[in-house]
């Protein structure tokens, strides 16, 4: 029985150490082997150069190219991911008994692989793609719309088509954790439902949304898959994006500009959850005062 306590005692740290040494071994040492490789001349010399490769990538055209469509492709797509998913939460948080039926055909989305996805969108927005055929029918001339200027709304619509379900999920949830007394001392009180909508659930959502935005910033990487699926490795200049890049820098051996465009990716993450969460935690603290 003694044998078993300390055993049990002993049982916590033997499962830290285990994985801690999983986080170290898969995560930690290879991203300061990264860090080593991005500010040496090459894997191979090991010269060190500094900051040089990080200077170099903000004069390289392809860097700033898919520096600059990955900053207006997810300023838009966010933006209009997070409004779109909490309308459509509202509305099928109102509609009743139809309520799950509305909220099964948005989730559908997140159940397709991305290569059915890229071949449906392919096809779709293609030169002979059926939304080509319908504006035909209108005697407007057909473009292909994945090698055009509008290259990057086409981009923004897969990725709202493909995440607009998971955020509406979450603020399903965030909606369902609303008391409905809070909406019925308000009707009481002859409240709007504007007055409704802004002072009780964009509050009370207030968790939800910061949850929220974190995802649609992470998964809005992810959409990389179905334009690399449609596109190769070399797109559309309105569609190279920061992925681009790095993978035709992993395909050339060129790693000291990969990493050191994986640390500036990676920085800007890091600061944006910092903000996130800073303003989550002042926002919740004046909420609870």
């Amino acid at each position: 029985m003694i044998k078993m306590r300390k055993w049990n005692n002993k049982l916590p740290w033997f499962m830290l150490i285990i994985s801690l040494f999983g986080f170290s071994f898969f995560y930690l040492i290879p991203f300061l082997v990264s860090f080593l490789y991005s500010i040496v001349d090459n894997p191979i010399n090991m010269a060190y150069c500094g900051l040089k490769n990080y200077m170099e990538l903000f004069h390289n055209p392809y860097f700033m190219r898919g520096l600059k469509n990955t900053a207006v492709f997810m300023l838009i797509s966010i933006t209009l991911n997070m409004m779109l998913s909490l309308g459509i939460a509202l509305v099928v948080n109102s509609a009743g008994s139809y309520s799950k039926y509305l909220s099964l055909i948005f989730l559908i989305p997140l159940a397709v692989p991305s290569a059915t996805s890229a071949f449906f969108w392919e096809s779709f927005f293609g030169l002979h793609g059926t939304f080509n055929k319908f504006l035909s029918n209108f005697n407007i001339n057909t473009i292909d719309w994945l090698d055009s200027k509008y290259g990057m709304i086409v981009m923004v619509v897969i990725f709202i088509w493909k995440n607009v379900g998971y955020n509406m999920a979450l603020f399903l949830s965030g909606l369902s954790n609303i008391p409905g007394q809070y909406y019925e001392y308000a009707d009481m009180e002859g409240a709007s439902r504007l007055w409704n909508f802004r002072n009780i659930t964009l509050v009370y959502l207030t968790p939800t949304s910061f949850l929220a935005l974190i995802m649609t910033f992470v998964n809005s990487f992810k959409v990389f898959k179905e334009i690399y699926i449609i596109t190769g490795d070399y797109p559309p200049d309105s569609l190279y994006v920061l992925q681009h890049y790095m993978n035709n820098m992993f395909l050339s051996l060129n790693y000291s500009k990969l990493v050191s465009a994986v640390y500036i990716l990676t920085m800007v993450i890091i600061l944006f959850v910092a903000c996130v969460f800073r303003t989550e935690r002042r926002m919740s603290m004046d909420l609870h005062y």
